[in-house]
């Protein structure tokens, strides 16, 4: 694995994260909503990551290339219900459907993304610093 491939993955592992942290944003901000239905509650998402691996030209032996982002997924947990018939959403029966939103969840899904990101930065930074001194030998 050259150097400059190391930006690649690492580069993507911060895209990847980005992605996590603005998925974990999107699902804080609805924890709280309601709808008159179980269909419009908001359901939580989660975006589903792989490792993208190229074959090297010389073997079999495959080299990771970084993180590839499949798609985002609803939770499919049951949505819970209120009774609070003086609310505006409420349906016939008085019932309000809230989002299926773990705030706990969702606060250590973004430490832990975070971290991941901050990562992915010192490995670009220290990569950066091995090139500099590298060039600088030549000096």
């Amino acid at each position: 694995m050259s150097l400059f491939s190391i930006f690649n993955v690492a580069g993507s592992g911060m895209a990847a994260q980005s992605l996590r942290l603005n998925t974990v944003a999107s699902n804080l901000a609805n924890a709280d909503s309601v709808a008159s239905t179980p269909d419009g509650a908001y359901r939580s998402r989660e975006p589903l990551f792989a490792a993208v691996k190229n074959q090297q030209d010389s073997g079999s032996n495959a080299v990771g290339e970084g993180v590839q982002v499949l798609g985002v997924t609803e939770s499919q947990a049951a949505i819970p219900s209120r009774y609070e018939p003086g609310n505006p959403l409420a349906d016939a029966d008085g019932y309000v459907y809230s989002s299926n939103v773990n705030p706990v969840d969702e606060l250590v899904n973004m430490i832990s993304a975070s971290r991941s990101y901050q990562n992915n930065v010192e490995v670009m930074n220290s990569t950066r610093q091995l090139m500099q001194k590298t060039l600088d030998l030549g000096k």
